[in-house]
């Protein structure tokens, strides 16, 4: 488990500057699976079928609900579902997609 997913997102407002390359390399390896596309962050995840991609898509919902932080969800093919965050008030990537994409991977959907 990661130290990420112990903590809680903290609303950013538009005045705040994203992340810098040597922060985000830093938080980046702290979430494995997840990659750098650029002011994002993404994960492929794929399931046995459908119902499974939607039960983790309602959890990775529960988890956007609770931090008020949310993820771009994208279903496709059935049963892959491409996870992206970013930080839309800032045009960036912030601490808050980290925790997020942490606690997505604590889900134990790897």
């Amino acid at each position: 488990m990661s130290d990420l997913s112990k903590k809680k997102c903290v609303p950013c407002s538009g005045g705040t500057p994203p992340l810098s390359k040597e922060l985000v390399t830093q938080y980046l390896e702290e979430v494995s699976g997840w990659e750098l596309k650029g002011d994002t962050v993404e994960r492929n995840f794929v399931f046995k079928n459908f119902d499974e991609a939607m039960i983790f898509v309602n959890k990775v919902a529960d988890i956007a609900r609770e931090e008020e932080h949310h993820p771009d969800i994208f279903i496709h093919s059935y049963k892959k579902v491409t996870i992206s965050l970013s930080t839309h008030a800032i045009h960036g990537l912030s601490k808050n997609d980290f925790i997020v994409a942490a606690k997505i991977n604590d889900l134990g959907f790897l």
